[in-house]
């Protein structure tokens, strides 16, 4: 039995000291909606308790879906730099990019090179750029496969794109590991889901994910980006169903429009073509309150007692 970890959205806070050249972009947007809105929904302190948590529950693997930082700047990317190395090396957490980690041109250039060692493939040692992804882990009878949905977008856009070439490039990683047997899971920071957000935070591509999914096939696709947590099923191949997992935000206050902060927990267990998947959601339930579980359901296979050993 396998137990992998899933968060997202830490939106480390607070900002850094910005200088006003760094605020002559999109960030001057970003900046006043910081002030106004995010840094009063985010609360640093439950990322501490689901962090700890989240440790104690002795996962063998962490998926963290994107957006650590909040406008891209080096100071901000440096500081989650740091934060990724207090929660575990770079061979337990595989990261991928959301659109903060991207919000200028420059950042996710920044981002790839300070956190490289969390999003690299296995064997590979090269320097991690914007254009490496996908890459593959493999831990266990698991497959980790680490997609990329962000680019730097105009101001009040938050979209990502899946395209042509990262499909081409998923689809033989998918194939490879299906014929190893493995579990597969997708990791992207949009939903590949039509009308799981606004429309000005959508993936361009999701016609282009499904059809790579529905042809080539994968046990699980993780994503953040809404900060809801939510479960959706795309088709794969000859009818099999599978399921598309979001979760709140890591660093989302009790309080405010958005549920508050939770992580994911999936117990994996089977083999090919018997898996069964069970997940539990854990956060606080009361502002300060102790990290507990929220909920528990099966999302892939049902029989048998409900819950796996831990």
């Amino acid at each position: 039995m396998f137990k992998l970890a899933h968060l997202s959205d830490i939106h480390l806070g607070p900002l850094p000291e910005v200088r006003l050249r760094e605020l002559l972009s999109k960030r001057i947007t970003g900046y006043i909606n910081w002030h106004r809105h995010r840094k009063i929904n985010l609360d640093n302190g439950i990322i501490d308790a689901l962090s700890s948590d989240m440790l104690a529950m002795k996962p063998d693997h962490i998926a963290l879906s994107g957006d650590l930082v909040n406008l891209g700047l080096d100071r901000e990317i440096e500081v989650a730099g740091l934060w990724l190395q207090s929660l575990g090396a770079p061979d337990y957490i595989s990261v991928v990019p959301g659109n903060h980690d991207a919000y200028v041109r420059s950042s996710l250039r920044k981002a790839c090179e300070a956190w490289g060692p969390y999003m690299r493939g296995d064997g590979d040692s090269g320097p991690v750029r914007p254009d490496s992804f996908p890459y593959l882990r493999i831990r266990g009878p698991i497959a980790l496969i680490g997609l990329s949905s962000a680019r730097a977008t105009a101001p009040f856009m938050a979209t990502g794109y899946f395209r042509e070439r990262q499909a081409r490039a998923t689809a033989e990683l998918l194939d490879r590991t299906r014929e190893m047997g493995l579990f597969r899971v997708l990791m992207i920071h949009h939903p590949p889901i039509q009308g799981a957000t606004h429309p000005h935070k959508r993936l361009f591509g999701i016609t282009r994910f499904q059809k790579m999914v529905w042809e080539h096939g994968a046990e699980l696709v993780l994503h953040g980006h809404t900060h809801l947590p939510t479960i959706h099923t795309i088709m794969g191949p000859g009818g099999a169903r599978v399921p598309v997992v979001g979760v709140a935000a890591a660093g989302q206050a009790h309080g405010s429009a958005k549920p508050p902060a939770h992580y994911n927990l999936f117990h994996i267990d089977g083999e090919a073509g018997h898996w069964r998947v069970l997940l539990t959601r854990r956060g606080s339930i009361m502002p300060g309150g102790d990290v507990v579980e929220l909920s528990r359901q099966w999302i892939i296979g049902s029989d048998g007692p409900d819950h796996l050993d831990r």
